[in-house]
């Protein structure tokens, strides 16, 4: 029996599985990575996305956060095969909960799984000093029509992309979830993720601490991989289709 096979028997016999998700999900989206040779760090400075210049400088940062967000978003992105077929793992009630790396919303919000947004969602802004949530895309024409920064219209506080910068703490209710669902996997799944990244590297160890059984599905060998039940290198938008017909 290969790999693809002995994992889908295993998450069949799963009460629960747990998936985590990186950038290799989304690339075969349109979305770019971000330290590849060509990944988004070779052509935007890190240092212009950390929060103490949104704070110091907030007009410049949303600047370049919209030239970002267009380099990011350019052409039409969708969700792949690789994100289907995670959403029908769920919705067979095989797949428990998805925490995600990825700021893009391609997990899509009605998937029958627990959703984590571990760094937030490129698609929505907070405001700094309320903490009201909305749509990011009206607060991006604001901003390409001259309104640096947006401003809140409730409490006239600024606006923030609500995603976590540089700098910035994540959120603790979402970092506490994951590694409780971390915990309580008995399958474990680290997808198109380089875990090279704190402190979600450290949830499949988490994982594989209590007990898991523990994948990597990635291109590239990862430091988890030496201690991964399977370690599968391959393109995710083949693999999890693949072991999706697997388990069903």
């Amino acid at each position: 029996m290969d790999q693809v096979a002995s994992l889908a028997a295993a998450i069949r016999g799963a009460e629960t599985a747990v998936a985590l998700t990186g950038a290799g999900m989304s690339t075969a989206s349109g979305i770019p990575d971000f330290r590849s040779d060509s990944g988004i760090w070779n052509h935007f400075d890190p240092e212009d996305f950390q929060y103490h210049r949104f704070c110091n400088d907030p007009e410049g940062f949303w600047t370049d956060r919209v030239e970002l967000h267009e380099t990011m978003f350019s052409g039409n992105v969708e969700p792949n095969p690789a994100h289907a077929a995670l959403d029908e793992l769920a919705g067979d009630g095989f797949l428990y909960a998805i925490v995600t790396q990825n700021t893009d919303g391609l997990h899509d919000d009605a998937t029958a799984a627990e959703l984590v947004e571990l760094h937030g969602n490129a698609h929505r802004v907070v405001c700094d000093s309320c903490g009201r949530r909305t749509d990011a895309a009206p607060i991006r024409s604001r901003v390409a029509s001259g309104e640096r920064p947006p401003s809140c219209t409730e409490c006239g506080g600024v606006f923030k992309p609500d995603v976590v910068l540089f700098g910035e703490q994540l959120n603790r209710t979402d970092l506490r979830r994951a590694r409780e669902l971390s915990r309580k996997a008995d399958v474990f799944l680290a997808i198109g993720s380089s875990l090279s990244v704190e402190p979600a590297a450290s949830l499949p160890r988490t994982a594989d601490r209590n007990g898991a059984t523990t994948a990597v599905i990635n291109l590239d060998k990862t430091p988890f991989s030496p201690l991964a039940d399977f370690d599968i290198r391959g393109d995710v938008t083949e693999v999890l289709p693949e072991l999706c017909a697997e388990v069903d």
